[in-house]
């Protein structure tokens, strides 16, 4: 059987970064299961297992276009500790969300220095 729009599909997978570096990876003897076609994968993934059968193991290179998007450094800024709550000690590597204009957000802290806190709003993938 052939994954196609509509069919639930189950793949083993291994993400890696431009340096060979595993980012994530489904666990051990569980496959993670979507529906193909409906957008829950990145569309550049979702494209490579069209038609795809039962066994079929590939490696492919996902373009940003086709992933989570080129990088923006518009969305690095620098905001004041006290837009954010008092009561956490603010550390690199915490996710907050902001509202803007478009919707809700993921942020993360990209670094604090005296003050200010720097804000990336960038899918940590892009």
């Amino acid at each position: 059987m052939q994954i196609t729009k509509n069919a639930v599909a189950l793949i083993h997978y291994t993400l890696k970064d431009d340096a060979g570096e595993v980012i994530d990876k489904s666990q051990e003897g569980t496959p993670m299961p979507y529906i193909h076609g409906h957008g829950n994968l990145i569309p550049g993934l979702e494209n490579e297992l069209e038609g795809k059968e039962l066994g079929d193991k590939l490696n492919v290179r996902i373009e940003p276009k086709d992933g989570y998007g080129d990088r923006n450094e518009e969305m690095v800024q620098d905001i004041p500790r006290t837009q954010l709550p008092e009561d956490v000690d603010i550390q690199p590597g915490m996710q907050f969300q902001a509202q803007s204009e478009g919707g809700v957000h993921v942020v993360t802290v990209v670094g604090v220095e005296g003050d200010q806190v720097r804000l990336d709003g960038n899918h940590p993938l892009a």
